[in-house]
């Protein structure tokens, strides 16, 4: 963002050096069209600075949701974890139960009467 304060100084410089004249209106017009685009140059570079935080921000966020979702819905790596094909034994019976999140949930039969 140096090219906005080195254009704005070039611009500044140039109206100097052609001398012009503040106490005509054209003067001041064009000299606080200079200073505008000074404050416009500041203003630019502030925005850009607080993108960038802000943008750091949200990916530190992104990457805590990310580790929220692995503890919440990440069943495979958890040992308790098992479906009714993963049994043999006829006398094994549950029900499967999908439900609105992601998972799925295991009754056994014994449970439920």
């Amino acid at each position: 963002m140096d090219y906005l304060y080195q254009r704005v100084s070039y611009l500044k410089g140039m109206a100097q050096g052609l001398d012009i004249d503040q106490e005509s209106k054209e003067g001041k017009l064009l000299l606080n069209i200079v200073d505008a685009l000074e404050d416009f140059a500041d203003a630019i570079v502030e925005l850009a600075e607080d993108y960038g935080d802000l943008e750091e921000y949200v990916s530190y966020i992104d990457e805590d949701l990310t580790d929220v979702e692995d503890e919440l819905y990440d069943f495979e790596d958890d040992e308790d974890y098992y479906s009714c094909e993963d049994f043999d034994d006829e006398d094994f019976e549950c029900i499967e139960i999908d439900c609105n999140c992601p998972t799925e949930e295991i009754i056994e039969e014994e449970i439920k009467e």
